[in-house]
């Protein structure tokens, strides 16, 4: 039976830092990626990337200029309440959106570049030993990193339970022409119908957007929901290629537990519980992931120590603004405070697309906008 040092199931970009990771930590490691698709392969998303996540790639010698050419970069964003409350300003760094059957792609042909081995081959068992990890009788790892997204197979194997329906969104997706005034504007517009919900328009440069709605699986919504929240809030948008997904928020993930099994990315349940945002947190927790696994029986502890180091804090904030984001009223006084201050709406897109927190100049803007 072959062995591997390192096994990464699922070659999205989690998997692909992860690889990277793994081979940066260790030149000699033999590692591999398993996915059941071949690449190029679509991924249902939303396909904005925020620069904290180029800045993880570029971390793990990913050239972000190379995983992103020929696409949109994307310097203001627009903000609608569920009040109608608007605010539309340039980002402090702007963002990229590129479509994952691209950006997908070219992020593992990086990380194979760096010496990472892929087979296509679909996961269905684990047997964790003490020694090794096997999968599927045919190969052993000494760990495996699942990075196979929100439906992970790892993360069913070693018994690990799926998020509830109050900690799991699900969104549809499409592409359609760029709405008119939206050429170089990324549009996040939530509503008070159906609350907490959202929609967003995301500019690829080539006269298409990635458009999408999503809410909580909780509020019982259905694929008719779904396509009538997207016309709703973006009245005759004409999407085609329409799909829908799951998301797993970071408010239900699971804790990483010892031993030689990690999850990274969605499998991890690592979802902006505000944004739906997750191509940060999956590089971000890929490249965790392999550096810890190189590590062998120790792997899981120092992924979970890694972890809370890095984003403890944000996701804790993160988790406190989506438990207050309950109420209509107080997201209509956050985008009023925006509106009035780069510095908080800075604050905000940092929370919402990368690792920032709840910071005292946007809880007292927040505040002094709830009393007006």
């Amino acid at each position: 039976m072959e062995h591997w040092d390192v096994v990464v199931v699922g070659g999205g970009p989690a998997g692909s830092a992860c690889a990277a990771a793994a081979r940066r930590a260790d030149p000699s490691a033999r590692v591999l990626v398993l996915d059941r698709a071949d690449f190029p392969r679509d991924k249902v998303c939303g396909d904005g990337i925020a620069p904290e996540a180029l800045d993880v790639l570029a971390s793990l010698g990913i050239d972000p200029d190379a995983a992103t050419e020929g696409y949109a970069v994307v310097p203001r964003l627009r903000l609608r309440s569920p009040g109608g409350a608007l605010v539309e300003r340039t980002m402090h760094r702007p963002a990229r959106v590129v479509p994952r059957a691209v950006l997908d792609a070219r992020l593992l042909a990086s990380a194979l570049a760096g010496g990472a081995e892929f087979r296509r081959h679909v996961v269905r068992r684990l047997e964790v030993r003490d020694d090794v990890v096997e999968v599927d009788g045919v190969l052993t790892a000494g760990a495996v990193v699942g990075a196979d997204g929100a439906e992970s197979v790892v993360r069913r194997a070693v018994g690990t339970a799926p998020n509830r329906p109050q900690h799991l969104a699900i969104a549809i997706r499409g592409y359609a022409p760029v709405p008119e005034g939206l050429e170089d504007v990324q549009l996040i517009a939530t509503t008070e119908q159906r609350w907490p919900a959202y929609a967003w328009s995301f500019p690829l440069g080539d006269g298409r957007a990635n458009v999408g709605y999503g809410e909580l699986v909780s509020g019982g919504v259905n694929r008719e929901g779904l396509l009538a929240g997207l016309e709703r809030l973006l009245p005759g948008v004409g999407a085609t290629e329409l799909k829908a997904h799951r998301l797993p928020l970071s408010t239900g993930r699971p804790r990483q537990p010892d031993g030689r099994v990690l999850l990274a990315g969605d499998a991890a349940s690592l979802i902006n519980p505000l944004t739906g945002e997750g191509i940060f947190y999956a590089v971000l927790s890929g490249s965790l992931a392999g550096a810890a696994a190189v590590r062998g029986a120790s792997a899981g502890a120092e992924y979970r120590t890694a972890l809370r180091r890095r984003l403890g804090r944000h996701l804790l904030h993160s988790s406190t603004a989506s438990w207050a984001s309950r109420w209509p009223w107080v997201m209509d006084a956050v985008f009023r405070a925006a509106a009035g201050d780069q510095r908080v709406f800075d604050d905000v897109v940092d929370l919402g697309l990368s690792d920032g927190r709840l910071t005292a100049r946007t809880l007292a803007a927040a505040t002094r906008a709830l009393s007006r």
